[in-house]
């Protein structure tokens, strides 16, 4: 038995390198996390032109093909790119030259594919951190369509949906009340609004009609109607109202 061992370690010791050796000689064969995306499939079998031996990939090969004032502008040939999809390049807006904090090029199995981490505006230098509108286009939907202010209002770096805001749940834009939005938020501050100057809703008015029913609180109009289409219940500015009076 102890005969033995020396040849089983001597056998274990050979596959050892043998193992090592073909990875160093077919590294895209034998340790590769999947295919390189499409803008990179000439380096399928060139590993060490992005990866460094023991230490993995590396921003200092990343730059030297792709200089960081045209990432997002030009190819690494220095063409300019015809109809890029964002208004600006950010790249040149990073903190740090980290390529590997967003990217992995590989795009592993099928089951667990993604080519690209999701990205972290903390990663992004404070004094364009909060100005969405330097990268990003604007929806053109109802809600957005008049909307000039920063999109952090609403809604928060981490991600898009959902946002910090659902106009529904304080205030439903009926087919009466599906007004522009400066129409209730003025100077474009949607942390405040108001219902006065509508038709019927001046503030003589709407004064007159709640003292009349005994709410003395009525400053905040959507604690109770927050739906246009169904008389408030007793609650709210009137239930205040009414312990004011008693």
């Amino acid at each position: 038995m102890k005969k033995k061992r020396p040849v089983l370690l001597i056998v274990i010791a050979v596959n050892l390198v043998a193992l090592i050796a073909l990875a160093f000689a077919y590294p895209y064969l034998m340790v590769s996390p999947g295919p390189l995306v499409k803008g990179h499939e000439e380096l399928a079998t060139d590993c060490f032109a992005c990866h460094a031996a023991w230490r993995g990939a590396s921003t200092q090969r990343c730059t030297a093909c792709h200089a960081v004032a045209d990432v997002g502008l030009k190819t690494s040939q220095g063409v300019p790119i015809p109809n890029r999809t964002v208004k600006v390049s950010f790249h040149q807006q990073l903190i740090e030259q980290d390529c590997m904090a967003c990217h992995s090029d590989h795009q592993g199995p099928k089951l667990t594919q993604r080519s690209r981490k999701p990205f972290s505006h903390a990663l992004l230098v404070a004094s364009v951190r909060d100005q969405c509108s330097s990268c990003h286009v604007a929806p053109k939907d109802t809600m957005h369509r008049f909307v000039q202010t920063e999109c952090s209002q609403c809604h928060a770096t981490r991600a898009w949906k959902p946002a910090t805001f659902d106009h529904t749940r304080f205030f439903v834009l009926d087919r009466d009340h599906n007004a522009s939005c400066e129409t209730c938020h003025q100077n474009q501050d949607y942390s405040r609004y108001t219902c006065y100057g509508c038709h019927e809703h001046s503030q003589a008015k709407v004064r007159a009609k709640h003292l009349k029913e005994g709410i003395r609180d009525f400053q905040n109009c959507v604690e109770c109607h927050r739906d246009p289409r169904v008389e408030p219940k007793e609650h709210g500015g009137r239930e205040r109202g009414r312990r004011e009076r008693d």
